[in-house]
């Protein structure tokens, strides 16, 4: 390959890695907004950990363990 070859396939692989980055980056984006505005999850409370992380404040979310999920199924 000459080196006008290799600077045009350079050129076709990073435009094609920044478009799937752009991509991906946009779809999770773009999730935790449909989970934002659909109630799934609140994440204005995570952005309140930035300001208050001590040792005793409340759990954002409760914690199940797979026995506790078990144990309903029953």
């Amino acid at each position: 390959m000459d080196y006008e070859t290799l600077l045009t396939l350079q050129g076709y692989t990073k435009f094609f890695l920044i478009l799937v980055v752009f991509i991906l980056f946009y779809s999770y984006a773009f999730s935790i907004y449909r989970r934002d505005k659909k109630g799934e999850r609140d994440f204005e409370k995570y952005s309140n950990l930035v300001h208050d992380d001590s040792s005793v404040s409340a759990p954002l979310e409760e914690r199940t363990s797979k026995k506790d999920i078990g144990n309903k199924e029953k």
